[in-house]
């Protein structure tokens, strides 16, 4: 057997790692869809049944403890995420230009936008930088408690527009 080029071993495994490591964003991104997907399902059934039947608030209670019962382990089950999970599709359902942002991005990103927001321009504004920026939740947490979409409006003018070329040019050098 010959001799190994070492240059040529240490970019033959940088690769392998590089694929293993697109593997494995991958599926968590198909995780991640299929979780949003049930979420979906979830609140759109609770919320059907509440008007089918009349059931009142206990359903999620009640359907929470035979969840966490049948799926011993599993979290997202409790209570307060199947409230969550009933106001994603609450919130989502009826918006046709959220409705298919909010299943790209995580749901840990999808609560803090959600409880955290107050209008739909807002939800979308934050949806679409995490997505864009690939924002971690504590990054997202950070640019929302700081305000970053009031800041983007305020940025937001039509100088450039407004100004004719001469005065862009002297406009430049204040």
């Amino acid at each position: 057997m010959s001799k190994i080029d070492q240059t040529a071993y240490k970019n033959f495994v940088k690769a392998i790692k590089e694929k293993v490591y697109q593997a494995q964003y991958q599926a968590l991104k198909a995780v991640n869809k299929e979780l949003i997907k049930l979420y979906w399902e979830i609140g759109n059934a609770i919320i059907e049944k509440q008007e089918q039947h009349g059931w009142g608030k206990s359903i999620i209670e009640n359907l929470s403890k035979d969840l966490q019962k049948e799926f011993p382990g599993v979290k997202g089950f409790s209570s307060s995420n199947l409230w969550r999970i009933k106001n994603f599709y609450q919130v989502y359902s009826t918006n046709e230009k959220l409705a298919p942002l909010v299943r790209e991005i995580a749901w840990s990103h999808n609560i803090v936008i959600m409880e955290k927001c107050k209008d739909d321009l807002e939800r979308e504004f934050y949806i679409k930088m995490t997505k864009k920026y690939g924002w971690s939740k504590s990054v997202l947490i950070h640019q929302v408690e700081g305000k970053s979409y009031e800041r983007y409006l305020l940025n937001q003018t039509n100088f450039d527009k407004s100004l004719t070329e001469k005065y862009k040019f002297i406009a430049s050098f204040n």
